[in-house]
This record gives C-alpha cells, sequence and structure tokens, in this order.
C-alpha cells in the first residue's frame, strides 16, 4: 500500500508514520512538508522521516498531482494548527486548511486514490450547551481555524468523490509525548506547567469541556480511515473522533496532573468570564463503526508519558511559552529572521 501524508513532519507525523512503519511494515509511506517545524525535535532517538520511503519538501498550495502517481491513500494532516495561528493568518489559514485541502481532493480523486482522509477537529462544535455533540448537531466555530475545518468538510462533502472514499476525523484536542511535541495544547501545558514551574495556572473558571485524544489513538484513528470502506458510513463521513470517557473540564485535567507531578500548585481565576469554546462530545457513532480502533491510552498513562518524556529532556524552561514548543512562536520566529514572509512562504 502506498501512503502519502501532507503535513508529515509536525506533531501527529511522527507519531503516524512509526505506527504505520510497524503495523504494515511493507506499506510505502511518501512525505510532504513545508519543514517548517522540521527542527523542533523533542526527545527523538532518530529523525521521524528516516521511517519514511519518500520524503518531498514544498508548500501544499504548490502541490503537484504527479506525486500522486499509484498512491493508494492520502492522509492530510498538513494545516495552520491552531487558534492563535489561525488568528494571526486568517487568509492563509482558510487557503491552506481549505481550500487546498478539498484541491488536493479533487487531484486525488483524478489520479485514482481510492481513500482520503481529512484530519478534522471537534473545535467546530464551538460554544455548545445541551449535552454531547453528535455528528448531525449543528456547528458553531469560533475561530479562524474552526471555520477552515468546517468549510473543508462543506467541500469534501459536496465535491464529486468518483470512487474516493473520503472521511474527515473530528479529532477530539489532541495530546501526548511526540517526537515533535507541541505545548500549546491545554493537557501539555499543564504538563510542562507543573515541572517547570510547580504550579498550574488555569485562566479561565476551570468549567469549560474539552474532549481530548491521544496522538498514538489519532495514528489508530487514521488506520481504520484508511481502510474503511463506503459501506462503513458511505463515500463521505465526518466523524468524531475520540472517546467518551475523555471528555473532561479544564479544572479537572489540571487535578489530574497535579495528582501524577507531586508538590504542583493549582490555581482556577474563579473570576474570569467564561471561556465560550466548552464542548463535550458524543464518540458514539466511532464506536460503533472502529470498534477494533478505538483509544487505548488512558488520562494518566498520557500524563505520565508526556512528564516521563520531558524529564528525560531535563526540561525546567519556565519560559517555554515562548520557545520552539509553541507553533506561532516558531513561525514568528522563521519572520524575524527573514525566512518565512506574511503569506508563509519561504523567502529563501
Amino acid at each position: 500500500m502506498n501512503i502519502l501524508i501532507t503535513g508529515n513532519m509536525g506533531y501527529v507525523g511522527p507519531v503516524l508514520i512509526r505506527y504505520i512503519r510497524s503495523t504494515y511494515p511493507k506499506a510505502r509511506i511518501i512525505g510532504f512538508d513545508s519543514g517548517f517545524f522540521g527542527h523542533c525535535l523533542t526527545g527523538a532517538d532518530l529523525l521521524p522521516e528516516s521511517r519514511a520511503d519518500v520524503q518531498h519538501f514544498g508548500d501544499v498550495r504548490d502541490f503537484s498531482p504527479s506525486l500522486l502517481q499509484g498512491v493508494d491513500a492520502v492522509v492530510q494532516l498538513a494545516a495552520i494548527s491552531n487558534d492563535p495561528m489561525g488568528n494571526r493568518f486568517e487568509a492563509v489559514t482558510d487557503d491552506i486548511n481549505h481550500k487546498t485541502s478539498v484541491s488536493i481532493a479533487e487531484m486525488a480523486r483524478d489520479q485514482g486514490v481510492k481513500r482520503y482522509v481529512f484530519a478534522s477537529s471537534c473545535s467546530m462544535y464551538g460554544a455548545a450547551e445541551g449535552g454531547p455533540r453528535r455528528e448531525g448537531d449543528a456547528l458553531n466555530p469560533l475561530t479562524a481555524y474552526a471555520r477552515s475545518k468546517v468549510a473543508t468538510e462543506m467541500g469534501l462533502k459536496a465535491m464529486d468523490r468518483g470512487d474516493m472514499v473520503v472521511t474527515a476525523l473530528r479529532f477530539a484536542t489532541a495530546c501526548g509525548m511526540s517526537p515533535r511535541l507541541r505545548l500549546d495544547l491545554v493537557l501539555n501545558d499543564f504538563v510542562a506547567c507543573a515541572l517547570a514551574a510547580g504550579e498550574i495556572t488555569v485562566l479561565s473558571d476551570g468549567t469549560p469541556w474539552r474532549p481530548l485524544i491521544h496522538v498514538n489513538d489519532m495514528a489508530r484513528a487514521i488506520d481504520w480511515a484508511i481502510h474503511r470502506s463506503s459501506d462503513q458510513g458511505g463515500d463521505f463521513l465526518g466523524i468524531n473522533t475520540g472517546s467518551d470517557g475523555w471528555n473532561y473540564q479544564v479544572r479537572d485535567l489540571a487535578q489530574a496532573v497535579a495528582e501524577l507531578v507531586p508538590g504542583t500548585k493549582v490555581s482556577i481565576n474563579t473570576n474570569a468570564p467564561p471561556d465560550r469554546r466548552s464542548y463535550s462530545v458524543d464518540f458514539a457513532l466511532y464506536r460503533e463503526l472502529a470498534p477494533q480502533h478505538q483509544p487505548q491510552v488512558t488520562l494518566t498513562a498520557a500524563i505520565e508519558g508526556l512528564r516521563d518524556g520531558l524529564e528525560s529532556m531535563g526540561f525546567r524552561d519556565q519560559s517555554f511559552r515562548n520557545s520552539q514548543f509553541m507553533r506561532l512562536k516558531v513561525l514568528e520566529r522563521h519572520m524575524s529572521e527573514g525566512r518565512l514572509g506574511e503569506d508563509l512562504r519561504w523567502k529563501y
């Protein structure tokens, strides 16, 4: 099987490639990435891309359909990957996350690719009251990032897909250790705060709901989507991807981290205005359609993995929010040093 992964040199890609190589040793893995975060290695014992067969460098906005010849499945991870970056680069976010994702799907269809997997997001539910959100419930995206995911799903659903099966995995918020760790994710941030400062400061009142999924379990879900047939949900499927047991309020996540990093103090701003980004999610459909690919990592294991991984790196940086662990800071540093333009295209 030939699998092409765009955006493979980010947070999820190295874990996904490791999983595919381990599960399908004979698979041919092709990476395509701009290389923005290639240098942001964390605790890696080898270059993650050494597990791929081919690594292309380029901008997905300039993607060539020739790269899809002979490809069986495309996994679209390439994206402006969180709210701060989406707010800073709103037009580029729509261009890369939405327009390019649909364009590559159309190229894939024309080249005879059989499976297209889009990394979507539960953030499209935004502010959601009245119980866990199901796939057919109203969407309420509050940020450029979330809006781009909604627009992409709409585009993928509306396009002529031919014989191609398209899956939009509406992932819960990612967490867990990776060879290119991000600390601009809620659980990862809390573990870093506990290790570096001995204190977790929750800026909201702690009540917002967040569903989470470990990056290892994201890889398992992508594996399912790569092999999904149209009789499992149709030739287009947007599906909540995670576990009901991983719906947590932010304050509970902070407390769970404190229990596993002894001596950690938790400070919650009870007077903070409500954080509108609050949603719990119903994962029953994923549980029904993908019984063999359900999340396996527990919250305790996720926290312990982050704690042990960061400790093995000697992590104690109280200023980590200005470091390469924060994706927006990496882009801003590229720009300040003249390597990257406001359009997020390399200048060299």
